[in-house]
């Protein structure tokens, strides 16, 4: 067929078991899945291999190509941790690193698109579907030169359709929670056009499948994007639901389109700050702040607030959305920039990531780290540039420990108000920012000089997310 169809999958969850079978034929069905999966993203084409062959097995390559993308460790083996992988929910179309377009580049020539709306879903009210494939298309035109007319009849460039099973072009959908949704780059006839899967429940809000997000996502495969390795990107491969309200396109995402249409010639009105009601009401109370690779990220329960440095913009997240193996309501984070680390601590257990990649062997035990049985949680953590030391706090207690030697220093744990007085015991969060550390409780923020030893200055809490101090 002509063009290439994109489809975004949701296949069955890490959860899902295998047939009670024998060790031999559980094998032959893990070794099916990863084979087709493989033909389907990594144009693996030959079925003339078994995966016990060595390393010039085509599965082998491909296999590396894989785990390559994903983070994983490249073993060439189908590893738990790769199954697991092609296991989540995915979209159809073969994989490829950071933002990327489709092969020759295809693209629109010309800025001013057309789109037609051919039928409904039963599932919406009708002006729904026009507000969210609207929202949709504004997410792209906001950051390009691109426009969008909408036509209620006759020609379009781009036509919208919603089908079930067969409908007309080949690429039949397959049922409820599996194909979700499809559609062709720039061009002629068929290329461009979206389709979406009528067996889905498809909605304006959480429950179900959000047409919005999912047609925002197509419509950058319509306008040339390929996929994104980026976790958080619109364009990454799998579909992860994100409040339409906060939602926000990534850097990755807006450096693909504008390396296709260059960036916006209009006057486009400036974005306003996301600010969750939760974050602004002046009583906010962050379970734990941290830097990360030059940002500030602010948690609170499942979502996170990102402070840009030179950008006055904050955007908030789904936390699921970048670290997907974190539970809600992190109570303490930190980071340390020479090993290009973050941590995140909950009860007694704490996580360790290289940017978004949990490394091996977490979650783990907080009594690793060299705690006394007693503590049976972290408050707050925070890495010293200065010092190279990472500080702990628990209670009206904190504790120093060397990430050199990985072992906590002699003589701690030693009181809080001995060595950063003005602070209260049971703060909520802490972080460094140009040498100065900022302990947060309650409502209120601390910003202590570590050179002086006092409280410089005592700002609201939502201070830096861009809520003002009244």
């Amino acid at each position: 067929m002509k063009g290439l169809a994109i489809v975004l999958l949701t296949c069955a969850t890490c959860a899902c078991a295998f047939p009670a079978a024998s060790e031999t034929q559980e094998q032959k069905e893990t070794e099916h899945v990863a084979k087709e999966y493989l033909k389907k993203y990594y144009n693996l084409t030959t079925d003339e291999m078994t995966f016990r062959s060595q390393n010039r097995n085509p599965f082998v390559g491909k296999l590396r190509e894989m785990q390559r993308f994903f983070g994983l460790q490249v073993t060439g083996k189908l590893d738990p941790d790769t199954l697991g992988v092609m296991q989540k929910p995915r979209c159809g179309v073969y994989d490829v690193a950071d933002y990327s377009t489709f092969p020759r580049r295809p693209v629109w020539k010309k800025t001013q698109l057309t789109y037609r709306i051919l039928n409904y879903t039963p599932d919406m009210a009708q002006q729904d579907v026009d507000t969210a494939i609207q929202q949709a298309f504004l997410v792209w035109s906001e950051v390009t030169p691109l426009r969008f007319i909408r036509k209620h009849d006759g020609h379009a460039d781009i036509y919208i359709s919603f089908g079930a099973g067969y409908h007309g072009d080949n690429e039949p959908f397959d049922g409820p929670s599996l194909t979700l949704a499809h559609a062709f780059p720039p061009g002629e006839g068929l290329l461009g056009d979206a389709h979406f899967d009528e067996d889905e429940s498809w909605t304006k809000g959480s429950e179900g499948v959000n047409l919005f997000l999912v047609a925002a996502h197509e419509f950058g495969h319509s306008l040339g994007l390929h996929h994104s390795n980026v976790p958080g990107a619109l364009m990454y491969p799998t579909y992860i639901y994100i409040d339409p309200e906060e939602f926000q396109l990534s850097h990755d995402d807006i450096s693909g389109i504008q390396s296709l249409y260059g960036p916006p010639t209009h006057t486009v009105p400036p974005v306003k700050p996301t600010k969750p009601t939760a974050a602004c009401n002046h009583n906010v109370t962050f379970d734990a702040v941290t830097t990360f690779r030059g940002e500030i990220l602010f948690f609170k329960d499942k979502m996170f607030w990102r402070k840009i440095p030179d950008n006055s913009e904050v955007r908030s997240y789904l936390v699921e959305t970048f670290w997907p193996s974190l539970p809600s309501g992190i109570e303490a984070a930190y980071e340390n920039p020479v090993a290009d680390e973050i941590y995140f601590f909950k009860g007694f257990k704490y996580w360790a990531f290289s940017g978004t990649d949990m490394l091996q062997g977490y979650p783990k035990i907080i009594y690793h780290l060299g705690f006394p049985g007693t503590v049976k949680k972290i408050d707050a953590a925070v890495y010293d540039e200065d010092t190279r030391k990472t500080y702990f706090f628990a209670g009206n207690k904190y504790w120093s420990y060397d990430e050199e030697t990985k072992s906590m220093e002699k003589g701690f744990p030693k009181r809080i108000i001995d060595d950063f007085p003005g602070l209260v015991q049971n703060i909520l969060a802490v972080f460094q920012n140009d040498g100065l550390l900022y302990f947060f409780k309650g409502k209120w923020q601390y910003e202590f000089s570590t050179t002086s030893k006092r409280v410089m200055r005592i700002l609201r809490s939502d201070s830096w997310i861009g809520c003002g101090e009244e």
